[in-house]
């Protein structure tokens, strides 16, 4: 059997298919960003006056110049209603003064007075502009000093109520509380400290003249060391540590000294003999 007649005729070799290519993916569409206009040239402002002032107060406004930045040059403003422009060299004829007044302390005004609004943004008596009569009322920027001082009470109160006892003697004593009270009084103490100067008892934590002064008091108390008008002594040898000035506080000088180089080594002698006591 030849070569020819082995092979079928008629039949075409199998061929493969090629393969199918894949629709083309459109690329994913970008979600738009959220863009937040500003609007500090288009909203309504207030000012208020500093201090206390009469239910009427009308600003100076006759021959007030102010330096304009854009052309190097000083100028004189005024308000007009009737004029797009607070330059007087801008103004026409026919432009018209009127008084700005300040009602119970405040000035309202809306979007739709521009002209004022720049006026009073540039009047040299503005605080923005180192005066000391009037300046802008920002909701936002008092929004969150509110909301920093509440945090901050919060976070006081909290440490009155959260810290063992051991941590909050020293700073009981630094701010002259009797830490020989029963212990619901000496929190009660702190607590209305907390609330009337929460950063200043945040602070006393960390503050090392609030540790020291508590092992000073503490030393004399348990009679290491002897505190009189003229010097700090040694309870046992009447060896003197240091001497305290005429009209100061022995308390305050001996705090004072165990925080400087010299009187570390006594600071640490006296936590050394406390720590014993516990």
């Amino acid at each position: 059997m030849t070569e020819t007649q082995k092979r079928p005729v008629g039949r075409p070799r199998k061929t493969e298919a090629p393969a199918a290519k894949a629709p083309a993916t459109k690329p994913a569409a970008k979600k738009p960003s959220v863009i937040r206009k500003k609007q500090e040239d288009n909203r309504h402002v207030e000012f208020e006056l500093i201090g206390k002032n009469g239910i009427v107060t009308m600003l100076p406004q006759k021959g007030l110049t102010v330096y304009d930045q854009e052309n190097d040059t000083i100028r004189e403003i005024r308000y007009c209603p009737n004029e797009p422009s607070i330059w007087s060299d801008e103004q026409g004829d026919k432009a018209k003064r009127q008084a700005v007044i300040f009602r119970d302390g405040r000035l309202f005004v809306p979007k739709t007075q521009p002209n004022l609004r720049k006026f009073l943004e540039i009047h040299p008596m503005n605080t923005a502009n180192g005066g000391n009569l009037f300046r802008i009322i920002d909701k936002k920027q008092d929004a969150e000093k509110e909301l920093k001082k509440e945090f901050l009470l919060n976070d006081a109160v909290s440490m009155v109520r959260d810290k063992p006892i051991e941590e909050l003697l020293p700073v009981a004593i630094y701010f002259g509380f009797n830490v020989d009270a029963p212990t619901s009084e000496i929190r009660f103490n702190l607590l209305n400290t907390a609330k009337k100067k929460p950063q200043d008892f945040i602070q006393a934590f960390d503050n090392p003249q609030v540790q020291a002064r508590s092992t000073v008091k503490q030393a004399s108390d348990y009679q290491f060391i002897k505190l009189k008008a003229d010097g700090a002594y040694w309870f046992d040898s009447n060896q003197l540590i240091v001497s305290v000035p005429t009209g100061q506080d022995p308390v305050d000088v001996m705090t004072r000294f165990c925080l400087t180089e010299k009187g570390s080594a006594v600071l640490s002698n006296l936590e050394e003999k406390l720590s014993k006591l516990a």
